[in-house]
């Protein structure tokens, strides 16, 4: 296996063995089964970009097969990760939670690391993969687990802005790193996200309380920066009880107060890794998403990112 890294900072793998590629897709992503019928006439090649929490790669090998399941996700510690792949080259088959999707070149699909799925490539392909952790989708994960393996078709809808920023990213992977790279990481997940509410709103059945509790959420990312957004300034917006908007989030399988102070913690960390936002102070950005207390602030943020607000702008600064 040759590995360096490129322009940039993207590190490139390249691998002559099937077992040293088994090894590198483990260790780039989450552990998983890799197959392969032609083991012996094997070739692949892995360029990535860590950005933040966001690892980008372009993929490019022969036919193969990997196969996350229920025994690895159970030994796994590792976080919990979606996974947004392109398909640039060859055809591939996705499978997860009882879909399949046929993928082409242009075709987007998402999946959860968290559940069993495989990919099958019947013949030589080239893919985009990011990999991004749960929380870094703006959307209830529930609604988000019903469209893990549906093909987004190249041409169709918002993949026609969608794909080709993805493409473009994978080409130049060479050329993401720091602060500039970060920020167009976390552009391509906005795009994401943006793509996959409006398959949502096409393909859900209509019903009072999902319709709800999209507002709901709505409501809640343009209310962020206010600190007295809370559960009853919440309901009363939406005629409704704090009994009942409690129950709307135990449904996602979360809380009112846990879904915001993410969503905030979020806002802020793309904020610290902003080059154009390198001269605001920590505590006013913080204050920008609701947080008023500048030492709740920083206990919060390095409990959940294992790492000081100050540390965290420090490392992408340099």
């Amino acid at each position: 296996m040759t590995f360096s890294t490129a322009r940039g900072g993207a590190q490139e793998l390249l691998t002559r063995e099937f077992s040293e590629y088994r090894a590198a897709i483990c260790d780039s992503y989450v552990p998983l089964q890799v197959h392969s019928d032609k083991p012996g006439s094997f070739a692949g090649r892995i360029r990535m970009a860590e950005l933040n929490d966001i690892h980008l790669s372009e993929v490019s090998a022969r036919e193969h097969s990997v196969e996350r399941t229920a025994e690895l996700i159970r030994r796994g510690s590792e976080q919990q990760y979606f996974k947004i792949s392109l398909q640039i080259a060859g055809s591939g088959l996705l499978i997860q939670d009882n879909r399949e999707a046929v993928l082409h070149p242009g075709d987007i699909s998402i999946y959860d690391t968290n559940r069993p799925y495989s990919v099958v490539c019947d013949d030589d392909f080239r893919m985009m993969i990011a990999m991004v952790p749960r929380t870094l989708l703006a959307l209830p994960q529930d609604a988000i687990g019903q469209l893990t393996a549906v093909r987004f078709a190249r041409g169709h809808g918002l993949t026609t802005v969608v794909a080709p920023f993805l493409e473009q990213l994978a080409n130049r992977i060479d050329l993401l790193s720091g602060p500039a790279g970060t920020r167009l990481a976390y552009n391509a997940i906005d795009l994401v996200s943006t793509m996959l509410a409006s398959e949502l709103g096409e393909r859900i059945q209509p019903n009072a309380r999902r319709s709800l509790a999209g507002r709901i959420h709505a409501y809640i990312e343009d209310h962020l920066g206010d600190p007295e957004l809370d559960p009853a300034m919440i309901a009363a917006a939406h005629f409704i009880s704090t009994r009942q908007l409690h129950g709307i989030f135990q449904d996602e399988g979360t809380s009112v107060s846990g879904w915001i102070r993410t969503r905030r913690l979020e806002h802020c960390r793309r904020d610290l890794t902003d080059p154009l936002l390198a001269d605001r102070p920590i505590g006013a950005l913080a204050a920008r998403w609701g947080f008023i207390h500048a030492a709740h602030f920083s206990r919060l943020y390095r409990l959940t990112f294992g790492i000081s607000a100050t540390e965290e702008r420090s490392r992408i600064i340099a």
